[in-house]
């Protein structure tokens, strides 16, 4: 289990930042990671997630970041998805510790693989299939980089130039490295996952449709603010609210025992309810359409 931090590790994580940052300042087109010790504790350094695609509209909302990792070296994942129907109404969120050094590692990697605000990734003429997202806190502020189709298309014959085979490449092999962090980093350096506690959810909320083929789901009251709360666009039945304190420790409670499909009751009336652990950096609604 990695060991807490302390100030002397984040100052020496600072003091090794720095000299990375100078000696990469001739280098305009990739601006130097932010020391890890030099934001919040809680601030976001990397995050890769995905946007669009074929799916529905409640799915773009509420699905889960492939990996974030923060400034206090907390990683946040998705954890393995069972086959079972009807799905647990709780996503399967997995909480991690690293060091600061081995942030300072991941966001390094991250810039050397080229994540930057305007990289020309091209446009592959597949179609419905996700964007893979890359966020990184430099300090020039929040580097973004999208590309569209990440894994579905790598080759010259998806009308990509030399240049953007390479880029996709580093980037692909970015995720690779997130995705197996004891063999990035080396397997005594992660902390064991343990299942992430939101102090924050978001429900969205459709109205809800029995299932013929699970009959009898017993109505559960939903606890938090009456729903279905803000609407996510026009021509979406889809509305969302958030949960803050004990309301959110009782949507919690509530749903360790529903499904995906169980009919919640608010307002007189049923719903179907898609819960999302708000993440560290993540408060309100707004948070979640952000990512669609």
């Amino acid at each position: 289990m990695p060991t807490l931090i302390r100030p002397a590790a984040l100052l020496l994580t600072a003091a090794l930042l720095f000299t990375a940052a100078c000696a990469n300042a001739d280098d305009a087109a990739e601006p130097a990671a932010a020391a890890p010790s030099a934001v919040l504790p809680g601030a976001l350094v990397l995050r890769v997630d995905h946007t669009g695609g074929f799916v529905a509209p409640e799915t773009v909302a509420t699905r889960l970041p492939m990996i974030s990792v923060y400034a206090d070296g907390r990683v946040i994942t998705e954890g393995p998805v069972t086959m079972q129907y009807p799905a647990k109404a709780l996503p399967n969120v997995l909480l991690q510790q690293i060091t600061p050094e081995d942030v300072t590692q991941l966001v390094e990697r991250a810039r050397s693989a080229g994540v930057q605000n305007g990289a020309d990734l091209g446009r592959p003429g597949v179609t419905d299939v996700p964007t893979t997202r890359f966020t990184l806190l430099t300090e020039e502020g929040l580097q973004v980089t999208e590309a569209y189709a990440l894994s579905e298309a790598a080759g010259a014959d998806a009308g990509l130039t030399a240049d953007q085979v390479r880029d996709r490449r580093l980037l692909t092999e970015l995720v690779t490295a997130l995705q197996d962090l004891p063999a990035t980093l080396g397997a005594d350096r992660i902390g064991d996952a343990v299942p992430y506690r939101p102090t924050e959810i978001a429900a969205v909320a459709a109205p809800w449709r029995p299932d013929d083929t699970v009959p009898g789901q017993p109505e559960v009251a939903w606890p938090g603010p009456e729903l279905p709360g803000t609407s996510l666009g026009d021509g979406l039945d889809l509305g969302c609210v958030t949960a803050t304190g004990q309301a959110a420790a009782d949507v919690l409670a509530a749903a360790a025992n529903a499904t995906a499909i169980t009919p919640w009751t608010s307002a007189g009336k049923k719903w179907t309810v898609h819960l999302r652990p708000l993440l560290p950096d993540e408060h309100a609604c707004a948070d979640l359409t952000g990512k669609s």
